[in-house]
């Protein structure tokens, strides 16, 4: 299939489309006068009438994410509408601006009712800006949520003292019903254009080490300087605002580590920083010298999240170190194109002598998720909407969407979609007419299986997974003898108790700390990288001379005090 320049330039432009502010509005913003209560008929309406189109309801909700918003026809944006009488108003804020958002808000003591946060420093909660709901989960009102919590309330609760100890967020991701399956890998890994691999005829990835990567990306470079038109990127790095983790974590999983953020730890559950150690050098030496050959971009390190979304979505990047989530977008719009050569595999470069752990079993993001404020004037109604979008019917209209329109049901109940269905499903504009992504994002979820047997998704449901592929991607497998893209990673080994340590909630100490880790490596690191080859180790050196000036050891002994915490309450 041929691709011209301007679908080309048209797929950068809607990768970058990841939308600041986004809102849906609706004619109805107010209750209407006491009256009886009409609940709709079906599964999607909430019976005990807290919300229902006879008495409309506007929720406000802040969401952190990387999707956009819907568009002003979305038809489960109208879904909701039309069973529920709600109306959702949206701030969608990217990770870039975050920051900002969170210090204006706390600043203000103004919240919108629900509250999407993805703030590991948990600020929000900590700064009060947050509802604890065990009270109101525990009047039975919420069955959804009372259900997804009760196992899991220990990991799930906040802990660490700036407020009263509690639940206040619902986890948006990997909390587990039934059988897990699944076709994709989300996690970390050094990504690869799967045409790098078809031209160098499917080499054998076993064994790979970070030069065998780069060698395969310099050799098609050096054979396809140009995609498109446009010059060919080996290698790309973020190092954007809330994303530098896709600069910084690579040396822990190059060295055998799990990733547990920006510490390893060891067999007696000791945790230490690693940026300052010789792994971590020996990955930015091959950086520094893969920059001088031209092979890691050189705007990378000017790049915001959206930027390097858009520049991923010209197929023109052949690798990069990232999370399978972050970079969706991008994934989604050349899918959509039909563009599936310049999609990604993951690939486990390790260092010499020890074994990958890049993927770990799905964990409980147990600080991220959606939390009612305490300024809203409506926490019940707030509740109850997250609550019901819990249950299982809205889960699967969020997951899979409309039935006959989305999906269909087999004669054993199985869910599967048509060859038009799954086209539908990897178009960046129908999926903003017919999706709710960004708020899909931070609710909580019900992975794994609903009571029916059927997979919370598409991707999840193994039939449908393999039937979605498309020929090239089915050949693409069929060379590695390989059924799903997590076959391309490790199988992964049981996670330790407290992991991961990165979710470890922090005092404001190590948390001054923590940022100023962070400030010095967003400083140093593209300096070393970008610099001469003959200039590394002076560079090197300066970096480590700042590290020596942070007490490192507040921060190191706080994520220790945690793991230990953790060991004592999650077992």
């Amino acid at each position: 299939m041929k691709t011209g320049k301007k679908k080309w330039a048209a797929l950068a432009v809607a990768a970058a489309m990841v939308v600041g502010l986004g809102a849906c509005s609706s004619d109805s913003t107010s209750e209407t006068p006491a009256g009886e209560v009409v609940i709709p008929d079906g599964p999607l309406a909430d019976a005990s009438g807290t919300l229902t189109p006879s008495n409309p309801t506007t929720l406000t909700a802040w969401i952190t994410a990387a999707a956009s918003a819907p568009a002003p026809d979305n038809k489960i944006t109208q879904l909701i509408k039309d069973q529920l009488g709600v109306t959702l108003e949206y701030e969608i804020v990217t990770p870039d601006n975050v920051d900002q958002k969170i210090g204006v808000m706390l600043a203000g003591g103004e919240y919108p009712d629900l509250v999407g946060t993805t703030d590991l420093r948990m600020r929000l909660l900590e700064g009060g800006a947050l509802l604890r709901l065990d009270d109101m989960l525990a009047t039975g009102d919420y069955p959804s949520l009372s259900e997804h919590v009760e196992p899991y309330i220990k990991k799930m609760s906040y802990t660490g003292g700036e407020v009263e100890d509690g639940l206040y967020i619902f986890p948006n991701y990997n909390r587990f019903y039934g059988e897990i399956t699944g076709g994709s890998y989300y996690g970390a890994a050094f990504w690869i254009q799967k045409r790098v691999l078809e031209d160098a005829g499917y080499p054998d990835l076993r064994d790979m080490t970070i030069d065998r990567y780069f060698e395969m990306i310099e050799n098609y470079k050096a054979k396809n300087p140009q995609t498109e038109g446009m010059d060919t990127i080996g290698f790309e790095l973020l190092a954007s605002t809330g994303r530098e983790w896709g600069m910084t974590n690579p040396p822990a999983l190059l060295a055998g580590s799990p990733n547990n953020g920006g510490v390893i730890v060891d067999e007696n559950d000791h945790a230490e920083i690693y940026a300052n150690k010789d792994i971590a050098k020996q990955f930015y030496q091959k950086l520094n010298e893969e920059y001088e050959k031209g092979i890691v971009d050189p705007e990378s390190f000017t790049l915001t999240f959206d930027q390097y979304q858009a520049k991923l979505a010209t197929g023109a990047v052949l690798g990069m170190h990232d999370q399978g989530w972050n970079f969706q977008t991008a994934t989604q719009s050349l899918q959509g194109a039909g563009m599936d050569q310049y999609t990604y595999v993951p690939l486990m470069p390790v260092y010499e002598g020890v074994e990958p752990w890049y993927a770990d079993r799905d964990v409980m993001n147990t600080n991220q998720g959606f939390g009612i404020s305490t300024s809203s004037e409506q926490p019940e109604k707030a509740l109850k909407f997250l609550d019901l979008m819990l249950s299982e019917p809205w889960q699967k209209v969020l997951s899979w969407g409309i039935e006959g329109e989305d999906y269909e049901v087999g004669e054993d109940g199985m869910f599967y979609r048509t060859d038009q269905q799954r086209i539908n499903a990897k178009d960046l504009t129908w999926r903003a007419s017919n999706r709710l992504e960004a708020l899909l994002e931070v609710l909580p979820k019900h992975q794994g299986q609903f009571s029916d047997g059927n997979a919370y998704g598409p991707d999840d449901q193994p039939t449908e997974f393999y039937d979605t592929l498309t020929d090239y991607d089915r050949t693409f497998m069929e060379k590695y003898e390989k059924q799903t893209w997590r076959e391309f990673v490790n199988d992964p080994p049981e996670n330790p108790v407290y992991y991961p340590a990165w979710s470890i909630t922090l005092s404001d100490d190590a948390n001054m700390v923590n940022q100023q880790l962070t400030d010095a490596n967003v400083a140093n690191l593209p300096k070393i990288i970008s610099g001469s080859t003959a200039d590394f180790e002076a560079n090197w050196q300066s970096y480590l001379d700042v590290v020596s000036g942070i007490d490192v050891a507040v921060y190191e002994d706080a994520i220790n005090e945690g793991i230990q915490d953790r060991l004592k309450n999650w077992q």
